[in-house]
């Protein structure tokens, strides 16, 4: 199963590390937090995620426009649309950077555009996280493989814009084990009991 991250760069952090905007790497060794610093930080992990104010067509709206956009770009190879419609966070990115990060996708030639007409089944309700990003997960129940998802966005002028995406393809539903073949030559016996036969009637009287 291949899962596929992005946040600003780095991959999708945990969320207790994501954070709006660009996030750069340096070589410095930076100095241990102290403790009031941690004491900060611990706190803000603990706060409770809250119900989002999204109704079921914005959600469906940003779920597919997202996963369309990536798979546009993995049919085409361009992911410059796909970037530009990110939060600036995702944007660090570059266009040849989503290139390397889907190419296992798009060698294994992942089709998305189901997710066009299948409605998805959310396993996250959308929530805003401590850090204000809107936050949701589940997967579209697709045959023979079903598509999962973790989609982050960043509110950018009003509008929620693609901060994170994860990507997996899994197995579906379990599937009914298939019914055996009948062995050549042989019949396949129904199950159903047939009805027992009925008396042969005459309407003649019976003779003397």
């Amino acid at each position: 199963m291949t899962l596929r991250r992005l946040s600003a760069g780095l991959g999708l952090v945990m969320l207790g590390l994501l954070i709006l905007g660009a996030v750069t790497t340096s070589a410095q060794q930076t100095p241990p937090p102290s403790q009031s610093q941690s004491h900060q930080a611990s706190s803000q992990q603990q706060q409770a995620a809250k119900p989002a104010n999204i109704d079921r067509n914005g959600v469906l709206m940003l779920i597919r426009s997202t996963l369309l956009a990536l798979d546009h770009a993995n049919k085409t190879g361009n992911y410059t649309v796909l970037r530009d419609l990110g939060a600036p966070g995702f944007q660090v990115n570059t266009a040849a950077r989503l290139a390397e990060i889907f190419a296992k996708q798009r060698g294994d030639k992942l089709d998305l555009s189901g997710v066009a007409v299948i409605d998805p089944q959310l396993s996250l309700l959308p929530q805003i996280e401590p850090n204000g990003l809107l936050h949701m997960a589940g997967f579209f129940p697709s045959v023979p493989s079903q598509v999962n998802f973790e989609l982050l966005f960043a509110p950018v002028d009003g509008q929620w814009r693609v901060f994170g995406v994860s990507l997996s393809v899994g197995q579906s539903a379990p599937v009914a084990p298939a019914t055996p073949e009948a062995a050549p030559g042989k019949a396949v016996v129904s199950h159903k009991q047939s009805a027992p036969a009925k008396p042969n009637l005459s309407s003649k009287p019976p003779t003397q």
